[in-house]
């Protein structure tokens, strides 16, 4: 083979591996197809210690925690995200009815995606001093009109699926409160809707000791 001849493979070769990297990179809400980034890309789990605030709710030694809605009965019932760790042993503020016991508590684990790991005792809520959480908004109004968030609401339940917890319009914005977002997905509906229309709370709290 000429030198002319495997100077042009190397270069092909070089250019076959360069874009197998890039299909292998991980995207971001940019790359999905326009209007399409929030159900396409999910962020990744936190790496340390988050602090979720709801309901403890154990039905016959299956435990959740419930950072959504809870239904007014008796007992209540949510839906939540499975728990691992958990014992009611020291833990004051439960009730039970029957095989389920349930209470409200600032919870502190680890959270992979799925499971949330308990790694410190809980606290009731009654005596459990939350951190102080910035407003993305500087207190301003927003300036979309009701009706478009009302649009807008109606796809969050499909376009986040299980991470969607409950949203609400005030204020000129859609507020919508999911069970962890590392900044993905505020990203992501900036891209679909446009910047200072959707606002994006994490259930899931980072520590911050």
């Amino acid at each position: 083979m000429s030198h002319r001849h495997r100077r042009s493979l190397s270069i092909a070769l070089l250019a076959v591996a360069a874009a197998g990297l890039a299909a292998c990179a991980t995207p971001s809400a940019s790359d999905a197809p326009p209007g399409a980034s929030l159900g396409s890309h999910w962020p990744a789990p936190p790496q340390g210690d988050v602090v979720g605030v709801g309901t403890v709710m154990d039905v016959g030694g299956s435990v959740e925690l419930c950072l959504g809605p809870v239904a007014e009965s008796y007992p209540p019932q949510c839906s939540g995200l499975p728990v691992q760790g958990w014992t009611w042993e020291g833990v004051e503020g439960s009730e039970t009815s029957a095989d389920t016991t349930w209470g409200a508590y600032a919870v502190q684990g680890t959270y992979d995606g799925e499971t949330f790991t308990v790694t410190q005792p809980p606290v009731m809520l009654a005596l459990y001093d939350p951190m102080m959480i910035e407003d993305p908004t500087g207190g301003e109004p927003g300036s979309t009109d009701e009706a478009t968030l009302l649009r807008i609401q109606e796809e969050m339940p499909a376009a986040l699926g299980d991470a969607y917890l409950s949203s609400s319009p005030q204020d000129g914005r859609l507020w919508v409160d999911v069970v962890w977002d590392d900044g993905t997905w505020q990203q992501a509906a900036d891209d679909d809707y446009g910047t200072d229309i959707v606002v994006i709370r994490s259930a899931l709290r980072e520590t911050t000791g």
